[in-house]
């Protein structure tokens, strides 16, 4: 016993001789800086477990689905299949493009979500430029309108929209929701707007005046001067612009119809189709006619068909992701 408290005695005798010869207690300037460089350490190991932990939540469900797309249908209800799937098929994905019409769904929903971004970004832009530049007591009152149409939801404005239309019989053309996006109605406008008034109230005033001393008029200032300036405010709306129709499922089902299919109104109807393109496939007797009564199959084309929706923007971010953070960057958008 004696030799065992001996030995606890001189083990606590090292700690603190060790203790002491790293922390020099005589000089208090030293122990401050070894303090704030364990306090940035620490700080750091909390910031790189916050940021895997938030990758993790981000990328997990994502990791998920292409598990799930991959897994041949037989495999819906083993519980032993968790990530790797036992035997790899192609089935999913063939049947959930056959269900979605998705090449020619595909091409309906670049063509509108590029035609909608670009009447984004000249009714926005214009109208930023006039809310900067143009001050006026109706203008600040029209801004205050803008900011509600951020506020309200777009659920309480879409039925005079959607009378509007009908009378004018644009319901169930792609025109309707490219109208809309023309005259300054689109998805998300007054979020555009706002940008671009906050980033032309950041141009300098004299850049005007030198314009207009020069003869120039206002729209000539906003065509000229405005929008060369205004590069990292147009690729950051434009992007937002294209991803936001993409994803939309509202205005497509409401103005669109069954008659221009996109990939988001397909997506809502595959499960009705699925009996078909069995048979059509030559996928029927392979899978058995009982599994489309399965939930889990229907979730599993649906997860398929989620990777088929957004593989094209993803491919897309890869190649524009430098100019959406510079873009990002300089409007000062944060959240």
């Amino acid at each position: 016993m004696m030799t065992n408290a001996k030995k606890f005695t001189n083990l606590i005798k090292n700690v603190g001789n060790r203790l002491s010869s790293k922390f020099d207690f005589s000089n208090p300037l030293k122990n401050q800086v070894r303090l704030s460089k364990a306090k940035d350490l620490m700080m750091n190991i909390v910031k790189y477990i916050v940021l895997y932990g938030l990758a993790f939540i981000i990328i997990y469900p994502l990791i998920q689905q292409i598990s799930v797309a991959l897994r041949h249908t037989r495999e819906i209800n083993d519980p032993s299949v968790v990530w790797i799937p036992k035997r790899f098929s192609l089935d999913n994905i063939r049947l959930a493009i056959a269900a979605l019409d998705y090449w020619n769904a595909l091409r309906n929903t670049f063509v509108i979500s590029l035609l909608a971004t670009l009447g984004q970004l000249i009714a926005c832009s214009l109208a930023g430029y006039a809310f900067a530049r143009l001050k006026s007591r109706v203008t600040n009152i029209l801004f205050i309108f803008v900011i509600l149409t951020i506020i309200v939801p777009a659920s309480t404005i879409s039925l005079p929209q959607f009378i509007y239309f009908q009378r004018i019989g644009l319901l169930g053309k792609a025109y309707s929701i490219i109208l809309m996006s023309v005259l300054g109605q689109g998805i998300k406008s007054g979020i555009f707007i706002y940008i671009f008034r906050q980033f032309f109230k950041g141009i300098p005033l004299e850049l005007d005046e030198a314009a207009e001393v020069d003869g120039a008029s206002p729209f000539q200032i906003y065509y000229r001067i405005m929008l060369p300036n205004a590069k990292g405010a147009i690729v950051t709306v434009g992007l937002f612009a294209f991803v936001w129709q993409w994803n939309d499922g509202y205005y497509a089902s409401l103005f669109l119809r069954d008659t221009t299919k996109v990939l988001t109104t397909a997506m809502y109807s595959i499960q009705y189709g699925v009996h078909g393109h069995l048979q059509s496939l030559g996928l029927w007797e392979l899978i058995g006619a009982d599994v489309t009564k399965n939930p889990l199959f229907l979730s599993m084309i649906l997860n398929t068909a989620a990777i088929l929706i957004m593989s094209p923007l993803l491919i897309m971010y890869y190649f524009v992701q430098k100019l959406f953070v510079e873009g990002v960057e300089r409007t000062g958008i944060v959240g």
